[in-house]
């Protein structure tokens, strides 16, 4: 993909540690998604394709290619909790944040991100894991799994009103471990890094995560021909750089991100770039 090319010329890949993906498997889906779903999905891509629920198309090989995305970012936490890198990137697609426990949403067919939390839960013992989300989007997904769950803190920047309409302030979950954190159409860099220090830094803090799992969309860039939103790559440099700090302190240094949303690839690629950057600390 694009983002892999970029990567490459600007010399950043020959600095990185890759890292193999592998296949999900059933079992590792089902943490999340109902086995009638993944059926479903397994046997609609087997007859050539279609929606698996609210606007997440799939074709003949996605079915695959989705196993193979959130096998991806459990390589990733592997990685992380086995101290090969202290952190990591998952280039790959297709996004998951959206992605319900028995349907697809918004371009999701499996949650990546619910899955490599659950899986350094389950595989690694992670017992707090903290889920960081700057996608443009809201995670609807990924709210709804961990809104009665106070092993897990789901924090959340995206501009409202836009889809998928969740992510009120008032949605905080049962244990108060959901942090939403909405910007404005027109909302630029200012006002996105001041709702990451006032909402969403503080909590992670008192939370004291053993692992911050990122949803790493950058449809939030200004290109973006989705929303409504004017950040630029510094921004999101910025953003993963005060993750990374509170990681040291909290997590000795553990963060695995996941890519989710972008769709100008312009400022996609750019945005990755300037996010890797910062996780490598180049």
């Amino acid at each position: 993909m694009r983002n892999k090319h970029l990567i490459d010329l600007s010399g950043l890949g020959k600095q990185l540690t890759r890292i193999a993906p592998y296949y999900a498997t059933e079992d590792d889906i089902a943490v999340y998604h109902t086995p009638d779903y993944i059926e479903r999905v397994q046997q609609l891509c087997a007859a050539g394709g279609g929606d698996t629920g609210e606007g997440a198309e799939a074709g003949p090989e996605s079915y695959e290619i989705a196993l193979l995305a959130a096998g991806g970012g459990m390589a990733a936490v592997d990685a992380v909790v086995d101290g090969r890198v202290r952190r990591a990137f998952a280039n790959i697609r297709p996004p998951g944040h959206h992605a319900m426990s028995d349907k697809g949403m918004g371009f999701c067919i499996f949650n990546n991100v619910v899955i490599a939390a659950r899986y350094a839960q389950r595989k690694h013992g992670a017992e707090r894991a903290a889920i960081v989300d700057f996608d443009v989007h809201h995670g609807n997904g990924s709210q709804d799994i961990f809104w009665s769950d106070q092993s897990v803190m789901y924090c959340s920047t995206h501009q409202m009103p836009l889809y998928p309409g969740t992510g009120a302030v008032s949605e905080r979950g049962d244990r108060d471990t959901i942090v939403n954190a909405p910007l404005r159409p027109g909302d630029g860099g200012d006002i996105f890094r001041a709702a990451f220090e006032t909402a969403i830094l503080p909590r992670l803090e008192s939370f004291g995560p053993d692992l911050i799992v990122i949803s790493a969309g950058f449809d939030a860039h200004w290109r973006d021909p989705l929303a409504n939103l004017n950040l630029t790559e510094a921004d999101f440099a910025w953003a993963t750089q005060k993750l990374m700090a509170l990681a040291d302190t909290r997590c000795e240094g553990r963060i695995v991100s996941l890519l989710e949303g972008g769709y100008d690839l312009d400022g996609l690629s750019k945005s990755v770039a300037a996010h890797l950057s910062a996780l490598m600390g180049a």
